[in-house]
C-alpha cells in the first residue's frame, strides 16, 4: 500500500467533493485520503454527518479517456474493507509492519 504520488483529487477539487447523494441531492464530501492498494486508486471520504459516527466512505479512482478522474463504489466487501484497513494503517500505524 502506498499514498498515491499525486492527490489527483485534492489538486483538482481541494479538500472536498461534491458528489450526488439519494434524491439526486447534492452531498459534501472531505477527501481524507487518496492512496495505491493492489495497483488500483482509491479515494476515502467522508461526509459531515458520517464523521459523527466515525464511518468513512472508499471509492475506487478510475481515470476517463479525456484523462478525468471518476469515482466508481467499491461494490466488493473484501475489497471495501481492504483499502479500509490500508487507510487505517496510514492513520495509525500497523502492527504488522517489520
Amino acid at each position: 500500500m502506498t499514498q498515491a504520488n499525486e492527490s489527483i483529487l485534492k489538486l483538482l477539487f481541494g479538500d472536498q467533493v461534491e458528489l450526488e447523494g439519494q434524491g439526486g441531492k447534492p452531498e459534501h464530501f472531505k477527501i481524507m485520503a487518496e492512496l495505491s492498494l493492489g495497483g488500483r486508486d482509491y479515494a476515502v471520504l467522508q461526509s459531515d454527518a458520517m464523521k459523527a459516527e466515525g464511518d468513512i466512505e472508499v471509492f475506487r479512482v478510475v481515470v476517463d479517456g479525456n484523462g478525468t478522474p471518476q469515482l466508481e463504489t467499491v461494490e466488493d466487501d473484501e475489497e471495501w474493507e481492504n483499502v479500509a484497513e490500508a487507510y487505517d494503517d496510514l492513520l495509525f500505524g500497523s502492527e504488522d509492519r517489520p
